[in-house]
């Protein structure tokens, strides 16, 4: 199996899988120096973990990392920094009908189509427990971007319940970390009538980046809106991808495009303009239902801890662009 890195000047390999021993992710090139210490990922990583709340999957899992290289008296040294998060709570055996029977919807029948020899339990490499590592990545680069940088990401819409004022005020203060708190209490009630009836929902994420610096990105192939949306469509939950005004602009005319430059989101030619960046996220419906969401462990909604994934995501590929811009 190919293709476990991302990155360019600041590169993540992402490694183990769901019911397995434990987790983790080699991030290397990262600058010397700088202080990192197992309590700055703790932070993001409670915000992934499973078992937060009654719309989340009931699994409980610590989810303590351990740095083993690339860190010396709580200081970054320029080499590969390996982290680990040990699995402590796995029942392997609420998985087994998957051994031969792939969900609909979800990344079963291509691996055993493409590898032959999968591991099932949970979903193996394919499950949502694997972007714990991504989220770890993005601890690390964020401490590389200037402090100014700030990346908030917040609950736009689920299924037909959508945010009609924003307050990042509340976003952490609610389940679904919605920034309306009027409609998160009727996203809240709408996902636990689903899950209830041993469905799903999806819904919609919004991620705002505020004062990136001007100059990211580069015009032809690797441009910022590409290389983020690279990012964000890795995330195996999301589904599409839009920044600025995004499909909406198929039905506005020029004069009404160039009239606000909020359209733009904050990128103009791939390059970054130093405005707020704003990119948006589909997440779809999790493919563990019915039958399948009576025995095992799943999140009627993976939409709220999926959010500290795209904030990660998108903030690696700001700390990767602003390495590449200091060799320009």
């Amino acid at each position: 199996m190919s293709s476990n890195s991302f990155g360019q000047i600041l590169t993540m390999t992402t490694f183990g899988e769901s019911h397995g021993a434990a987790l983790g992710v080699v991030v290397d090139g990262c600058p010397s120096g700088i202080a990192l210490s197992e309590d700055d990922l703790l932070v993001q990583l409670k915000r992934r973990r499973p078992g937060q709340s009654s719309i989340t999957t009931s699994r409980v899992e610590t989810d303590e990392p351990e740095i083993l290289s690339g860190v010396f008296e709580g200081k970054t040294t320029g080499m590969p920094i390996a982290v680990l998060v040990r699995n402590v709570n796995q029942r392997s055996q609420d998985y087994e009908i998957l051994r031969d029977h792939p969900r609909p919807g979800h990344a079963d029948e291509v691996y055993s189509q493409k590898y032959s020899h999968r591991d099932h339990r949970g979903g193996g490499r394919s499950s949502g427990r694997e972007t714990l590592a991504r989220v770890i990545a993005g601890v690390v680069a964020k401490k590389i971007l200037p402090k100014e940088l700030l990346v908030v990401g917040h609950c736009l819409q689920v299924g037909p319940h959508r945010a009609q004022t924003f307050d990042p005020a509340v976003i952490e203060d609610n389940d679904v970390r919605c920034a309306d708190a009027v409609a998160a209490k009727r996203m809240i009630s709408y996902i636990e009538d689903l899950r209830d009836g041993h469905n799903s929902s999806g819904g919609l994420i919004e991620i705002l980046i505020k004062n990136a610096p001007q100059g990211l990105g580069d015009p032809v192939f690797g441009k910022l809106k590409a290389r983020l949306a690279d990012a964000v469509l890795s995330v195996g939950a999301v589904t599409g991808f839009s920044y600025g005004i995004g499909f909406d602009a198929a039905t506005q005319t020029g004069k009404e495009y160039i009239a606000d430059r909020k359209n733009f989101g904050g990128i103009l030619g791939g390059i970054s303009t130093g405005e707020d960046i704003v990119l948006r996220a589909s997440i779809k419906p999790t493919s563990s239902i019915e039958q399948t969401a009576k025995t095992g462990r799943h999140d009627p909604c993976i939409v709220p801890r999926v959010i500290p994934v795209l904030e990660a995501m998108a903030t690696f590929v700001l700390a990767d662009a602003y390495l590449h811009s200091k060799t320009q």
